[in-house]
């Protein structure tokens, strides 16, 4: 298969259960999921432990991608085995592996896209950088810092405040539209439209 054909791989990091959908944590999960509505597809469970739907993005002609979307059944700080065997078994390159995550160091409801770089103490980018190296593209969904007194564990753990729900559907949906333009049309363009 040659790079050109080869699928983009679109990681929503977040841990699974009921209990954990609507944590800070799991905002990729969110935007994967919003994907997957847009494309048309269901998720459905791989060998590799995790979620996946298959399908395309972008619009018709040269710019239409084929697209992999996946959720790690593994829980946040072992993302890296189920990712790094999606990879392996659909043949991605490492430079078209996209990571959507949750961001302590940009304020909420911000985006920044990159490629490369290190986990800020990420534990699911930690584990994905350990299992395949750093050079795969980030989506960083800005959660800002816990207030006061709390714990990062903590804060990350819990749901979305009242007042930052008003604004996370339309966020959830940036995020979305922010790796569409990645897949279609490259990081520079991504960055220029959506890093806010």
């Amino acid at each position: 298969m040659s790079d050109d054909a080869a699928p983009w791989l679109i990681v929503g990091l977040g841990n699974p259960g009921a209990e954990y959908a609507g944590n800070r944590h799991n905002i990729g999960f969110m935007v994967v999921d919003l994907l997957a509505e847009r494309i048309g597809g269901r998720f459905k469970a791989h060998k590799a432990r995790a979620q996946v739907v298959e399908g395309r993005m972008g619009p018709p002609g040269p710019a239409n991608r084929r697209v992999v979307l996946a959720k790690p059944m593994s829980f946040m700080n072992l993302s890296g085995g189920p990712v790094t065997a999606l990879r392996d078994f659909y043949k991605v390159p490492l430079e078209r592996v996209v990571a959507v995550h949750d961001e302590l160091d940009i304020d909420y409801p911000t985006l920044r896209l990159k490629l490369g770089g290190g986990d800020n103490g990420h534990n699911g980018l930690k584990s994905m950088t350990k299992s395949m190296g750093a050079d795969y593209h980030r989506v960083r969904c800005g959660i800002g810092r816990p207030p006061g007194r709390m714990q990062v564990a903590d804060f990350v753990l819990k749901d979305f405040s009242s007042t930052e729900r008003k604004e996370l559907e339309w966020f959830v949906d940036r995020a979305a539209d922010a790796v569409e333009c990645l897949v279609a049309e490259g990081l520079e363009r991504a960055r220029s439209a959506y890093n806010g």
